[in-house]
């Protein structure tokens, strides 16, 4: 399973079934759990972990050091879930000191050629993370988030779950959940109408997500207000409570408007 031109460190606990392609290098603290794969000139690095029955193709970096002057070799981590895919040359990044600590990438993820994740990340699950997107540090995405291709998110920012970015967004905000938005610099175009449908949302349940858009987006209303409003709603429509919550913490980027 482990072709004999890759490198493997001794100290690496690799289970029994992982395939590891011709001149890939796994390094001494990596762990990679059952049903992985891994392609051609992969190198895994750093203190990184890798759930079960993932597909990392040919040319990716995972657990190199982050892109950040002020990492002094701090023993920070990445870790990785299940049942993702990672495409052709992307990079994620271990974390640093000054956040948690550590990158994280939840289950289930599709993300594309050349995507870099930097360090201290947090991604949900059964995101898609299109071509050439890049994530700056201590950015965070929510579960089933669509990021089109050649996105750019500035750090710190928040992406909501179920969020949708164009093509060649530029996110310089936090996005809340079940918003579409494009442009340089991105900017609100409804919500996330036909993923909601492919997730099982119901008619209703979508009407009520775009009226809460509307209070957010398309009223009078100050955002402090609208905030207030949409947390009212919340108790006769619970979908709304990740918005909600979404708007209630950690808005040091504001959101795009």
């Amino acid at each position: 399973m482990i072709h004999q031109t890759a490198i493997i460190d001794p100290g690496a606990e690799i289970y029994a079934d992982v395939d590891i392609g011709p001149y890939s290098i796994i390094g001494k603290n990596v762990s990679i759990g059952s049903g992985t794969r891994i392609g051609a000139h992969v190198v895994i690095t750093g203190k990184t972990s890798i759930g079960a029955n993932n597909h990392i193709f040919h040319h990716v970096s995972l657990g190199e050091q982050p892109q950040d002057k002020k990492y002094a070799d701090e023993p920070t981590t990445l870790e990785i879930g299940d049942g993702n895919v990672i495409r052709e040359f992307c990079t994620f990044n271990t974390g640093t000191v000054q956040d948690k600590g550590k990158t994280v990438v939840g289950n289930r993820n599709w993300v594309m050629a050349y995507v870099h994740i930097a360090h201290d990340c947090a991604v949900g699950d059964d995101v898609i993370l299109a071509n050439c997107t890049q994530l700056a540090g201590h950015v965070e995405i929510g579960d089933f988030a669509m990021l089109g291709g050649f996105t750019g998110i500035h750090q710190f920012c928040r992406v909501g779950a179920h969020a949708l970015t164009g093509v060649g967004s530029v996110v310089l905000s936090d996005v809340p959940p079940y918003v579409t938005c494009n442009g340089n610099s991105a900017k609100p175009y409804g919500i996330n109408a036909e993923g909601l449908k492919r997730r099982g949302f119901t008619g209703e349940s979508i009407r009520t997500i775009r009226q809460a858009y509307k209070v957010l987006y398309r009223s009078s209303l100050s955002l402090e207000e609208a905030k207030e409003k949409i947390s009212q709603m919340v108790k006769d429509a619970s979908e709304l409570a990740i918005l909600s919550d979404f708007l209630s913490s950690g808005l040091s980027r504001g959101i795009i408007r």
